[in-house]
């Protein structure tokens, strides 16, 4: 796990980059917590999710936020989504899910559908220029949710730099940042190299922004899901 170096007379940590094996239950609980304190003290964590493998930093220390950004080589106020371990605490985070967020919710979360609604005003936090929404998923991988339990929400983007195809594994996260993130979660490759479908639940008919793992035609089930036109 992320090993601290002591340092006499002094409570300063110095982190250790680490990959964690979530395949082994004991590398897994030591991963998970290892992750856990990095986000906590404002460190960067790659972790494995049921889309691709993100970056991730705690939703309310904006030195984090910017830190993960700078990893990523995106502008300032490059937006970032926002990762939860429970539908409760998504709805905390926003002001309302519309007529056809909770339908939405109840048909594919935890999963690879992330919604965009508008944020909470009450919230301090500087997750880009976002123009006062938030983009919240909860994902569906197991490793993701137990470290979302321990931290609270998170602020992830794809595990790649700004130009380059997201990770697909723990490696390909290693390779491009380094030490720059203290804590790998390593579940395998990746079952499906794609990213997220996005809809906006900011106006009265939900609207897909983003194509990814969910079609169109199954969103349509549950809601009238609008295009966006090119």
């Amino acid at each position: 796990m992320a090993r601290p170096a002591g340092v006499a007379g002094s409570t300063r940590i110095v982190a250790v980059s680490e990959v964690f094996d979530c395949s082994d239950d004991e590398r897994r609980a030591a991963g998970v917590a290892a992750a856990a304190a990095s986000v906590l003290r404002g460190g960067l964590v790659v972790l494995c999710t049921d889309t691709v493998y993100g970056i991730g930093a705690d939703a309310f220390r904006p030195g984090a936020i910017e830190r993960m950004r700078g990893a990523r080589h995106q502008g300032i106020q490059a937006p970032v989504s926002v990762l939860v371990g429970s539908v409760r605490a998504a709805t905390a985070l926003i002001e309302d899910l519309g007529p056809f967020g909770q339908q939405l919710i109840d048909e594919f979360w935890p999963g690879a559908l992330t919604l965009v609604c508008r944020a909470a005003r009450s919230l301090q936090w500087d997750i880009g220029d976002t123009k006062g929404t938030v983009a919240i998923r909860m994902p569906g991988h197991p490793v993701a949710l137990d470290l979302l339990a321990q931290t609270g929400p998170m602020a992830v983007s794809g595990a790649n730099v700004a130009g380059s195809a997201p990770a697909t594994t723990a490696a390909a996260a290693v390779e491009q940042f380094g030490d720059v993130v203290e804590v790998y979660l390593d579940g395998g490759p990746s079952e499906a190299a794609a990213s997220s479908t996005v809809v906006d639940l900011t106006d009265g008919t939900p609207r897909l922004l983003r194509s990814g793992l969910i079609p169109i035609g199954r969103l349509r089930d549950v809601a009238a899901v609008a295009m966006v036109p090119d």
